[in-house]
């Protein structure tokens, strides 16, 4: 993947804040990305969705990006509810054009090609996320929750909404066991390596 026609990088830190937690390490993934890629001669814009934001400039920024990174924790096997929110509010005001024409169908054929409006072709994506499951957890049908599900089987629902976009994924970057088991060092060291494969 190295070496894909990219230079404009969108950084997405969805972390919401809470006393239990405080976002120092999503912010610390946030801030990683964007120095390196800065030092690798990308351009790069970030957005903090648990703070205020303009959606016209959210959705300047989308067009603007060849690539989007979305850096989040997992709560409640999802996104953040701020980051919902912001998906409401910003993705919604995108329909008319700027992410997506509606969601694709037109009158003379309604039941086909649900999602295929997008206008963001051409463009990529990376989920970065930060889970408090260990990776055993995942892909294994013995163990009690995902029974043998990936992590990609549970983020399903986001990678729809990029590709309702039209848009295309890299490969996905965990960070686990976080809060009970935690290994920043060597987590940081794989996402350098990480982006380094796919920028």
């Amino acid at each position: 993947m190295a070496g894909l026609t990219m230079k404009n990088i969108l950084v997405i830190n969805a972390h919401h804040p809470y006393p239990f937690s405080e976002g120092k390490l999503n912010q610390t993934f946030s801030n990683k990305a964007e120095s390196l890629l800065k030092n690798k001669g990308y351009q790069v814009r970030t957005t903090q969705t648990a703070d205020s934001y303009d959606v016209e400039l959210e959705l300047d920024n989308h067009q603007w990006a060849d690539a989007i990174i979305l850096q989040t924790p997992v709560n409640w096997m999802g996104v953040p509810w701020s980051f919902k929110k912001y998906m409401d509010e910003v993705y919604t005001a995108g329909m008319g054009g700027q992410l997506c024409e509606g969601d694709g169908r037109n009158s003379t054929q309604p039941k086909k090609n649900y999602g295929s409006g997008g206008t963001l072709t051409g463009k990529k994506y990376m989920l970065s996320l930060t889970f408090n499951a260990p990776e055993e957890a995942f892909n294994d049908q013995a163990e009690y929750l995902f029974k043998g599900k990936s992590v990609d089987d549970l983020f399903f629902p986001m990678h729809m909404n990029f590709r309702f976009f039209g848009m295309e994924p890299l490969e996905t970057f965990a960070s686990y066991d976080v809060m009970k088991n935690p290994q920043i060092e060597s987590d940081l060291l794989r996402f350098e390596k990480h982006l380094n494969t796919h920028f």
